[in-house]
C-alpha cells in the first residue's frame, strides 16, 4: 500500500474510495486484484461476496485496517471494509431480526481531517422473482429505505455502495427488454432506486406506479456519465456478454448530496480483455474532497 500524500494545509484531501465484488477474495487475490489495487492508490475499499473470515482477509490484504461482517453460512457473501485508517466506529445491524442481512451490510465511519466519513459495503441479496428469495431481497430493500435516512442525519458525508443488484434504469442493462419480469429489474426492485435518488421530501411516483418521499441520494456513477448505456458493471462468464460488453450496471456509489458535491474522477475499471478479468464485475471508484 503507497504512503499517505502530502498535502498542502487548509487543502481538502482526495480521499479515493473503491467499490468491488470481488466474488471470492482469494480466488481474486490468485488473479490479479492485488496488482490492480497496489495501483489504484485505493484509500477506502469496500468488498463484497468476500467468502472469508477477518484472519483469511487480512492475509491477502496485508497492512490494510479491515472490518467485516461474515455471512452465517460458511463460504457465502461477507461484505467488508478495508483502509488506511482506523474506524472510528463500525455497525453491522441493518434492520431487526428476522431480517437476512448477516455478511450483506456493514457501516464504518472514519474521522479525517476533522470531518466525519461513513461508508456502506452492501450486497444486497440477488433474488429470484415470485419465490421466498425475493421475499428476502424486499425486506432487505425495505430496510436500506428506512436507514438511509438514519444514515444522512447522523452523518451528512455517508456513502452506499456495492453490488445492490438492481438496474435501476433501462440504459442500466444492455437487455433490458429481456429482464423486466426477472429479479435485478423488476419494477418494483427499481421503484426503491426511484424513491432513494428522487428529490428530497418530494412524493416520488415509481415505475411501478408506486409512490413515496423521495429521499435525496445522488447515484455518483449516473451523476458523472449523463444518460448513456452503463457504463456496466457485471458481465456473465457465460458466452461472450463481456467481449460483446452485454451486461449490467449494478455496482454503485450511492451519495448524500453534501458528499455527492465533492466527487470527482468516476470511474468503472473494466479490465481489458475477458481473460485478465480476477471477478465477474469491475471496481467502480471515485474520488471525495474530504477535510481541508
Amino acid at each position: 500500500m503507497s504512503e499517505p500524500r502530502v498535502r498542502l494545509a487548509g487543502v481538502p484531501r482526495r480521499v479515493r474510495i473503491a467499490s468491488v465484488n470481488v466474488n471470492g477474495i482469494r480466488a481474486a487475490t490468485r488473479k490479479g486484484m492485488n496488482e490492480w489495487l497496489d495501483a489504484a492508490d485505493v484509500d477506502v475499499l469496500a468488498l463484497q461476496e468476500v467468502r472469508a473470515t477477518l484472519e483469511e482477509l487480512s492475509a491477502v490484504l496485508p497492512g490494510w485496517e479491515i472490518v467485516n461482517d461474515e455471512a452465517l453460512a460458511k463460504g457465502r457473501a461477507g461484505v467488508a471494509v478495508a483502509t488506511r485508517w482506523p474506524a472510528v466506529d463500525v455497525r453491522r445491524v441493518l434492520g431487526p431480526e428476522p431480517l437476512d442481512s448477516a455478511g450483506r451490510w456493514i457501516e464504518a465511519d472514519f474521522e479525517v481531517d476533522g470531518e466525519r466519513l461513513t461508508v456502506v459495503s452492501a450486497y444486497v441479496h440477488t433474488g429470484e422473482a415470485e419465490t421466498p428469495r425475493q421475499d428476502a431481497k424486499w425486506a432487505f430493500l425495505d430496510a436500506m429505505e428506512k436507514r438511509m435516512p438514519q444514515l444522512e442525519q447522523a452523518s451528512p458525508l455517508a456513502l452506499i455502495m456495492g453490488d445492490l443488484n438492481v438496474g435501476h434504469r433501462e440504459l442500466d442493462i444492455r437487455n433490458w427488454k429481456g429482464n423486466v419480469k426477472k429479479a435485478g429489474f423488476l419494477p418494483r426492485e427499481r421503484a426503491y432506486f426511484d424513491r432513494f435518488l428522487g428529490a428530497a421530501g418530494s412524493e416520488v411516483t415509481g415505475v411501478d406506479g408506486s409512490t413515496g418521499p423521495g429521499l435525496g441520494w445522488v447515484d455518483v456513477g449516473r451523476a458523472a456519465h449523463g444518460d448513456v448505456d452503463g457504463p456496466y458493471t457485471w458481465w456473465s462468464m457465460r458466452g461472450r456478454a463481456f467481449d460483446n460488453d452485454s451486461g449490467w450496471r449494478i455496482d454503485y456509489h450511492l451519495a448524500t448530496p453534501a458528499l455527492a458535491a465533492r466527487a470527482s474522477g468516476y470511474e468503472v475499471v473494466r479490465a481489458p480483455s475477458w481473460d485478465t478479468r480476477w471477478s465477474d464485475h469491475a471496481p467502480v471508484v471515485a474520488d471525495y474532497a474530504i477535510g481541508g
